[in-house]
């Protein structure tokens, strides 16, 4: 059975019809899905969908780091405690957008690393540098990496992963996994391809980043969970691997990353 490891069904994309877009995705297989800061949306459809096991994350994006208040602190940690909340994410530092300060996303991506800490939480991180060939002062990548060496939380992803063979190499160093979603089926992202190539099976899982980025050849649609499914295919066929072999490793790699996951 397959596991979206990274999804926004709470997203007003899917506001239309919520459950539909789980009930496809149950019916090709998706045994599960992790909605990202939508802890509420698990909780009320955790039983929805026959089949389907629904978990959450809790976190303040780097969107929204300026915004964050106290209040938004103290919800922070109370879904922290939530058993269906998996991990603390999405979290992490954009610099394509730069929405929020890039010194404010760092204070505040210091902060929940040090939060996740406390509560033996791993993280889910979103890292975008500022450009395809970013300047030092540009690179994401080397701003988050210094923060989780310094803050260290215990384990957690790299979501929708699209470093090169370097910053793979080093978030694997650190202990932390690759997820790999529907960009790996785009045409000019070899490199991305290579990475999941070579990646370690105990260190790789797979997403869809839904209703973004869905997957040839699904492109210019909404992206679903169900073609969570056209993901694990394209890394199957990359790594000369059976489906259901991916399915399997996959799974089992959320369920050690993620132990709340039972």
């Amino acid at each position: 059975m397959l596991i979206d490891s990274h999804c926004h069904p709470a997203d007003p994309a899917f506001v239309d019809d919520p459950l539909a877009p789980l009930r496809r995705a149950a019916a090709v297989g998706v045994s599960g899905i992790v909605a990202i800061a939508a802890p509420a949306f698990a909780r009320a459809h955790q039983a929805s969908v026959p089949g389907l096991k629904l978990w959450a994350t809790a976190g303040i994006h780097p969107h929204d780091a300026a915004q964050a208040s106290d209040a938004t602190w103290a919800q922070l940690a109370t879904d922290a405690a939530e058993p269906l909340v998996l991990a603390i994410g999405e979290i992490g530092l954009d610099y394509h957008y730069d929405h929020s300060p890039r010194p404010v996303q760092r204070a505040v991506l210091e902060r929940q690393l040090a939060l996740a800490r406390d509560f033996g939480l791993p993280v889910s991180i979103h890292c975008r540098s500022g450009a395809s060939s970013p300047a030092p002062s540009d690179d994401a990548f080397d701003d988050c990496f210094a923060a989780l060496a310094a803050v260290s939380p215990p384990g957690g992803v790299f979501h929708c992963f699209t470093g090169g063979p370097a910053e793979a190499a080093r978030a694997l160093e650190l202990g932390f996994y690759l997820s790999f979603s529907g960009m790996l089926t785009f045409p000019k992202l070899a490199s991305l391809r290579d990475v999941a190539r070579t990646a370690p099976a105990d260190r790789i899982l797979i997403e869809t980043d839904a209703p973004y980025l869905a997957p040839v050849p699904h492109r210019g649609r909404r992206n679903e969970p169900a073609f969570v499914r056209d993901t694990a295919l394209a890394l199957a066929t990359l790594r000369g691997v059976p489906l259901e072999e991916i399915a399997a490793v996959t799974s089992a790699n959320l369920h050690r990353l993620f132990p709340r996951a039972a």
